[in-house]
């Protein structure tokens, strides 16, 4: 995994070098195409990660991408959430920062949700062990874009 490892971290690394909302709409708009980026070379990684048969890959992909889409639009609503507290970071209220992460916690909640629902329709298609494979990747993926993340979200300030 040392290669894919590599190729991931450049990804992120080149991609995530700007908060949403802390410069221009040039930056939202570069935002979509490094989503669409993200989004890709997560089911390359995917793919490099898990060793597949045919039969398992047949039924795999179309539920991978049912899951994701249904992942996209939670993460998309986390995009919005983050472009909303950058954009307000400076003068945020009491009030604002309640909603902001009100709304973390419940786009969170959902993230959960649709990982426990899809886990036994992924254990209907694999393996186990391949399961646990395959989740054990997506949350190693997430854990590199949180910790890119979080390193360039700043901390409300008291």
């Amino acid at each position: 995994m040392p290669r894919s490892r590599i190729v991931l971290m450049a990804v992120l690394a080149l991609g995530l070098t700007a908060v949403p909302g802390r410069a221009g709409e040039a930056d939202k708009a570069n935002l979509g195409i490094l989503l669409d980026t993200i989004r890709a070379n997560r089911k390359a990684l995917v793919a490099a990660n898990l060793t597949l048969t045919d039969e398992e890959a047949g039924k795999f992909w179309p539920l991978y991408d049912r899951y994701q889409g249904e992942l996209n639009a939670v993460q998309d609503r986390g995009v919005k959430i983050i472009e909303d507290y950058s954009a307000s970071f400076k003068n945020l209220s009491d009030e604002k920062a309640m909603k902001l992460a009100t709304d973390w916690l419940a786009a969170e909640a959902d993230r959960v949700k649709i990982r426990q629902t899809y886990l036994d329709q992924f254990a209907k298609v694999l393996p186990g062990r391949k399961v646990a494979r395959f989740y054990q990747i997506e949350n190693k993926m997430d854990a590199v874009l949180r910790y890119d993340l979080a390193g360039q979200i700043p901390v409300v300030e008291e």
